[in-house]
């Protein structure tokens, strides 16, 4: 009987560069070839490094926006209900909707729906949490955190090749070169 050995999988391949100006750099060229499935790591952010990789902008700031939206059509609907609908109290002949007494709790629903907001939708639309990742299997990757510039080309991207993505990063002047295991 004949057996076929197929190559073992790669998550991906990881470069190392020695600055951001040489990161901002690669990532360019990553993008220009065509690359789509990638991601950059360093210890702070770089300003311009999601153009470079022709990221789109996050979703988060829409989604906060909507949450604060929310807490303040929630405090005012609930206000309206208990004051003029549900049970009314008609107290020296004040009006029954008195929109100044509803400013505060507006506010603060509003600041507390957008603050839930902002945290759930950071960890949903980070995947977090991400307690393992196949990048942690390689031992360069410990200086991400510190002094570390990295890109990343996973092997889910439709133009990856393990041999030509790898060249082509090592063209890209950088420091090592990396495959990802599982």
């Amino acid at each position: 009987m004949h057996k076929e050995t197929a190559e073992p999988s790669v998550f991906g391949i990881l470069a190392e560069f020695s600055s951001e100006k040489e990161l901002l750099e690669a990532a360019a060229k990553v993008r220009d070839e065509g690359y789509k499935a990638t991601d950059a790591y360093s210890a702070y952010p770089i300003h311009g490094l999601l153009e470079a990789l022709g990221k789109k902008d996050s979703l988060i700031p829409w989604f906060i926006l909507a949450c604060g939206l929310t807490g303040f059509a929630a405090a005012w609907g609930l206000q309206i209900f208990v004051a003029v609908i549900d049970y009314p109290v008609n107290i020296g002949g004040r009006p029954l909707f008195s929109w100044p007494a509803f400013l505060p709790i507006v506010f603060e629903l509003t600041v507390l729906f957008s603050a839930f907001g902002a945290v759930f939708g950071m960890i949903g639309f980070n995947g977090l949490p991400l307690p393992y990742h196949p990048l942690f299997n390689v031992e360069a990757f410990k200086s991400a955190s510190r002094d570390g510039f990295f890109i990343g080309i996973e092997s889910t991207d439709p133009k990856f090749d393990r041999a030509k993505t790898a060249q082509f990063l090592k063209g890209l002047k950088a420091k090592g070169v990396y495959e990802v295991e599982p």
